[in-house]
């Protein structure tokens, strides 16, 4: 038999816990005060004091309980307690004047006025001492346990604010880590050499990796979540050279929230260390493209097609349709989307947009307003061993699925495309290239659906991207590889990627192929080499870095996405989205090179011909 409780039992039973000791200890009050009240002997006390004490004690019970009850002293996570806690108790204890003062008028209470006075002060007292004695136990058994466990790990805060306070707080009360603050750091000189409660605040950011080797510092925790992003970045660029366990403090809203716990925090990763702003995008704008819509997302497993699905499922739509030709990738998004969302009309089909016959079918049945379209090959080298299966997928993949969804009513179709089909150097550029001549040709073709095209650049943490690829080369021991020295790529993270496709589907009008500004490049090298940092190793010394020279169709520098002088660039009301204009196109001869591209990738005719086919559709791919 389970005989565990369930959380809500231990709940309601810590709640009847301290609602029975509010009523002792509001009984006990008054006569206590009385008590005080004639110089502590009890002989001294008249007796129609003690009479009329168990008269009003009813009243003074239900009034006290009341009022407690009003201001939620009785549901709060005590273990928790904090300012807000304390403020809730002083408030109760505020309205409790006035509402004692009329009940004394209404049921005459002929007691000396100083019984009141001690009185009320007691009850205020024991109200704190119960509502907080469980952290402050906690707090000193804790921190005499951490102080003889030669297990515990030495920490170092970083940051003196409101947020520090809060996590050693519950550090301090915590019995699931093993951790003791041994040090602070804080920029503001006023503070060096003075303690928050008994922690030393040691220095500024400079002094970050003299103070982690004086104080044996295991763990770093920045704590200072209003920061801008170029002061974290330089901060933790200097942290990470300790070769501490790096970890932060969530954003500042959850602290708003009174969120910041240490299950709460999280490992510093290497988007914490690029100092580019995080992108802003316009939520009601998303919400307004995706609200009440039945959508469908193809290749919704994939690592853009799954946070596409997390966004839109947010932003609550009628149905959210996953269509993926890989099960796993499926079923992983499906599962966790029917966790967090156990109210969405969710659909989870497998199918390869491919198959003419199946994807009109899911179309005919479902009916969706609007599809992304993110289902695509998309690993460079591999597309180059392969251009027919590019071709296929790519292409073809787009043109049946576009031409499907015009067909069957869909009023939105959104091409993910990419920064390598400007100037392709490789198939799969060129194929994304071709891609978007696709949803072009198609919104002549379909006036009644608008097609547009999203092109961005490298996603971090991406399927096929380099910092997976980093981090296990790091996990067995290197070496990590880098293609060139001076190999430089635009990032953007998955969730800010994703954002900015939503917005633009808001601003699509038809045949648009929106860019991404990206922001400043990356070097590749410098990113291995802070990643390497990251895991607490040195690099070129515990891990190698190893040149292996540019992969087939790989660029050395990726185009520009955003040349602020493109006069065929337009910008939107979003300054990282732009429009470019699309270019004049011939579309029967379009379809005419479709048409043999076609025949070729069905034939499986040699690579070369493919990418003489290829080039002659995208004049200026510059593949083998």
């Amino acid at each position: 038999m389970n005989m565990r409780k369930h959380p809500q039992q231990i709940l309601a039973a810590r709640t009847f816990v301290i609602f029975f000791l509010d009523c002792i200890t509001i009984a006990l009050s008054g006569f206590i005060a009385l008590w005080v009240r004639f110089d502590f002997r009890i002989a001294n006390i008249e007796p129609q004091y003690v009479t009329e004490q168990l008269r009003i004690l009813p009243e003074v019970l239900i009034t006290f309980i009341a009022v407690y009850a009003v201001n939620k002293l009785y549901m709060s996570v005590w273990r928790f307690a904090s300012v807000s806690e304390m403020t809730r108790i002083v408030r109760a204890y505020a309205i409790m004047i006035p509402v004692f003062w009329v009940e004394k008028q209404i049921f005459h209470f002929q007691l000396p006025r100083s019984v009141y006075l001690i009185a009320y002060v007691i009850d205020f007292l024991c109200c704190i001492a119960i509502r907080f004695a469980y952290r402050f136990i906690r707090y000193y058994v804790n921190r005499r346990r951490t102080a003889r466990d030669a297990g515990a790990e030495r920490v170092m805060i970083i940051g003196a604010g409101a947020a520090a306070r809060e996590l050693m707080a519950d550090i301090s009360t915590s019995d699931k880590v093993r951790y003791q603050v041994v040090c602070i750091i804080d920029d503001n000189k006023g503070n060096w050499g003075r303690y928050l409660g008994s922690v030393p605040i040691v220095g500024g950011r400079d002094d970050i990796p003299e103070m982690a080797q004086q104080y044996r510092v295991d763990r770093i925790i920045f704590a200072i979540p209003s920061a801008s992003r170029k002061t974290r970045t330089d901060i933790l660029n200097i942290a990470k050279t300790t070769g501490c366990h790096l970890q932060t403090v969530p954003g500042m809203y959850q602290i708003l929230n009174d969120e910041v716990r240490v299950s709460k925090l999280r490992d510093v990763d290497i988007t914490d260390l690029l100092g580019r702003d995080e992108v802003r995008v316009n939520d009601d704008q998303i919400k307004e493209a995706i609200h009440g819509k039945v959508i469908l997302v193809t290749g919704g497993g994939g690592s853009i097609g799954s946070e596409l699905c997390r966004q839109i499922a947010a932003a609550d739509p009628k149905q959210l349709i996953i269509f993926d030709i890989y099960e796993n990738n499926a079923y992983a998004i499906q599962q966790e989307l029917k966790r967090k969302y156990p109210k969405l009309d969710l659909v989870t089909l497998i199918g390869s947009v491919r198959n003419t016959n199946r994807v009109n079918w899911v179309l005919r049945k479902y009916k969706p307003e609007v599809v992304y379209h993110a289902a695509a090959h998309k690993h460079v080298p591999l597309m180059e061993e392969s251009p027919n299966e590019a071709i296929k997928n790519n292409c073809l993949g787009t043109l049946k699925m576009g031409r499907a969804a015009a067909e069957n009513g869909v009023k939105r179709f959104l091409l993910i495309s990419t920064d390598k089909a400007v100037n392709p150097t490789s198939v799969m550029g060129a194929s994304k290239r071709i891609c978007e001549m696709i949803i072009q040709m198609l919104g002549r073709e379909y006036p009644g659906t608008t097609f547009c095209a999203v092109r961005f650049g490298n996603v971090l943490g991406s399927n096929g991207s380099v910092i997976p690829l980093f981090k296990k080369q790091i996990a067995e021991g290197g070496p990590v590889t880098v293609t060139d020295k001076r190999i430089i790529r635009y990032f953007m993270t998955i969730p800010e990627a994703v954002s900015l496709v939503l917005q633009s589907g808001h601003y699509a009008k038809g045949g648009e192929i929106f860019v991404l500004d990206m922001g400043e490049p990356v070097s590749i090298d410098t990113m291995a080499r802070k990643m390497i940092e990251l895991s607490g190793f040195e690099p070129d010394v515990d891990i190698k870095i190893k040149y292996t020279g540019l992969r087939p169709g790989e660029k050395l520098y990726e185009e520009l996405l955003i040349d602020k002088n493109n006069k065929q660039l337009k910008e939107t009301a979003n300054q990282r989205i732009f429009v470019e204009e699309a270019y004049p196109q011939d579309d029967d001869w379009f379809r005419e090179e479709l048409g043999k591209l076609e025949n070729a990738s069905k034939s499986e005719v040699p690579g070369e011909k493919i990418r003489a086919l290829i080039k002659e559709v995208v004049p200026n791919y510059t593949g083998a």
